[in-house]
């Protein structure tokens, strides 16, 4: 098993010295110690780096942050756990920073550690990095092995359902590609994605997952309301000016009724819009398409492009759910999206709800819609298909099951 190597970065002589003693009695690696920013970079770069930096932000002030920066953008440690005490928002947006700079967040310790303590983040972080016999990153896929998938049809819609909270009522569902590859099994996006907008295969895709969505909808059609359907549209294909044309090309082709389809854009692909951007958006408006606002609350300047753009659905982000307990001004920010959303006369779904007791506090909150894991999971076409069979009222099934 590799050494493991340390920086303690601690501006108080006796909390920088029992934590490097501590460190001693769990690893065997070299842990170097540093009283600020300047000497513990000074030590690092003659070092060639360690694997983790223990940093003291409550002795060290913006010192550390110099040193986080520091030491992010020089590659000179994998991971970063925090000591001592932290205000609760200071260390939320200290640990946003850390990742942002491609640093591993270890955890953070705001007494004194032990040696058992030490020991399950040390531990933790072998897990993560060092583990024997754990695979290595799969390689991104080539041009020519995307142009066969889509040749041989292996690129899918999966549905991730959108419901009410209180009665569980399905509402719609978002498509999320997925690779169902022949040797590696069904990958998800983050593994293909960047090779395709690379060789703008984009459209390619929305393509596929909007006529597949399509016939789905219209084999339900016959017997059941067809679910709403939301895709996802990046700044590059809005401002195409055949982008309008290909949707109302596929909605003509399965005689669909365009209000069953929403599209859905995240702020940060509206930073630097043009006239093209806006003229596809108020197309697929007048067509009697939704859009939404994706990731609500984490872009530059939500409200003002709430103003500028036709949106009909606002999108919040999960990440203000996931804090809900642990954050109280998260209930704020859900509150004050729940009144927005009613005030524009627009529809709100919450993201990230994982668990019943989230889906209680929402619905206490005032909202309507959700989705998340623990309301239902992304599935094939052929589950979703049987979801909607078995969210239907009594009365439609038998007329479906006949289909």
């Amino acid at each position: 098993m590799r050494h493991l190597t340390f920086l303690v970065l601690d501006a108080q002589p006796s909390q920088r010295r029992n934590t490097a003693f501590i460190l001693q009695q769990v690893v065997m690696g070299q842990v170097h110690q540093a009283a600020n920013g300047e000497e513990a970079l000074e030590r690092l770069h003659r070092c060639g780096g360690v694997d983790i930096a223990i940093c003291n932000l409550h002795t060290l002030g913006t010192d550390g942050l110099t040193f986080l920066r520091a030491v992010g953008e020089a590659g000179l440690t994998r991971a970063v756990l925090i000591s001592g005490p932290l205000e609760a928002s200071l260390k939320k947006a200290t640990i946003a920073m850390i990742h942002c700079l491609g640093m591993y967040f270890l955890g953070d310790q705001e007494t004194r550690f032990n040696i058992a303590e030490m020991q399950l983040l040390v531990d933790g972080f072998r897990t993560a990095h060092d583990a024997p016999g754990r695979p290595s990153p799969m390689a991104p896929p080539s041009l020519c092995e995307i142009l066969h998938g889509f040749d041989r049809d292996q690129f899918e819609p999966y549905y991730q359902p959108k419901m009410t909270l209180q009665s569980g009522e399905l509402q719609g569902a978002e498509v999320l590609a997925r690779w169902n590859h022949p040797q590696l099994g069904v990958l998800a996006p983050g593994h293909f994605l960047p090779v395709m907008e690379e060789h703008e295969l984009m459209d390619k895709l929305l393509v596929r997952m909007l006529e597949k969505g399509l016939a789905l909808q219209q084999t339900l059609s016959g017997s059941l309301p067809a679910p709403q359907l939301a895709f996802n549209v990046q700044a590059a294909q809005l401002a195409s000016r055949t982008f309008s044309e290909q949707i109302e090309t596929a909605l003509s082709q399965y005689r669909m009724p365009a209000n069953n389809l929403m599209f859905e854009i995240t702020e940060t692909n509206l930073v630097g819009s043009t006239a093209n951007h806006l003229e596809n958006l108020i197309r697929l408006r007048l067509m009697g398409c939704g859009l939404a606002m994706d990731d609500f609350g984490t872009g530059y300047s939500s409200l003002k492009r709430l103003l500028d753009f036709p949106f009909s659905q606002l999108k919040l982000d999960g990440s203000f759910v996931r804090e809900l307990a642990s954050r109280p001004g998260s209930r704020a920010v859900i509150e004050g999206a729940v009144r927005l959303a009613g005030s524009l006369d627009l529809s709100l779904v919450v993201e990230g709800v994982e668990t019943p007791e989230q889906r209680d506090q929402l619905s206490r909150l005032g909202c309507t819609i959700g989705q998340g894991f623990g309301l239902a999971r992304p599935m094939s076409g052929q589950h979703f298909l049987q979801y909607c069979l078995e969210a239907s009222p009594k009365e439609q099934k038998h007329l479906i099951s006949a289909c």
